[in-house]
């Protein structure tokens, strides 16, 4: 079956250590792509992903701006965040690791997903007012670290002591709607 990212309610959140003391946390909404998802043959699911770089929000205009500058994603030289997957491995029935290649500043690097199948549902379409459904909706959520080092996404300042200012250790989770294409 093939699906689609609803962008509007599909999100990838990450949180990176500030100051050794605490989270800070951001998102990336309106995230595309397509997906390949059969509930029955789960191995043989297939996802394609992309987010707008420039999307980054924290909640904090002069942070968000440093994100998108060179010392961060490089937004203007690198518009796009991308996720392809490679392979997929059952955990339980509705817990499944995608391993796929994920490219941040056109740095390629291996990730592996720990993602978790929601359900499907038959649900309302609404355009320009107008429920034009059913359509058949699939939530998923799905997890990863990564050493943001490895993308090339490395400022950094130092602090006394040996900490640093912002952890190369980036928690993602990504929340997804899909749905089916008619």
């Amino acid at each position: 079956m093939k699906w689609f990212f609803e962008p509007g309610h599909t999100a990838a959140e990450f949180r990176a250590r500030h100051m050794m003391v605490t989270w800070v946390r951001g998102s990336f909404k309106n995230v595309t792509g397509s997906l390949e998802f059969d509930p029955e043959h789960p191995r043989d699911l297939a996802v394609e992903a992309a987010i707008a770089a420039s999307n980054c929000w924290t909640g904090v205009d002069a942070r968000d701006d440093h994100l998108r500058s060179a010392d961060f994603l490089a937004c203007e030289r690198y518009p796009e965040i991308r996720f392809r997957s490679t392979g997929v491995s059952l955990v339980g029935p509705t817990d499944y690791r995608v391993a796929g290649d994920l490219t941040i500043r056109d740095v390629s690097r291996p990730v592996t997903l720990r993602v978790r199948y929601l359900g499907m549902w038959e649900t309302p379409w609404w355009e320009e007012g107008v429920n034009k459904g059913p359509k058949t909706r699939a939530g998923f959520v799905a997890r990863t670290s990564i050493d943001r080092y490895d993308f090339n996404v490395s400022w950094n300042d130092e602090m006394p002591n040996g900490g640093v200012v912002v952890s190369p250790r980036i928690d993602i989770v990504i929340d997804a709607e899909a749905v089916r294409e008619s």
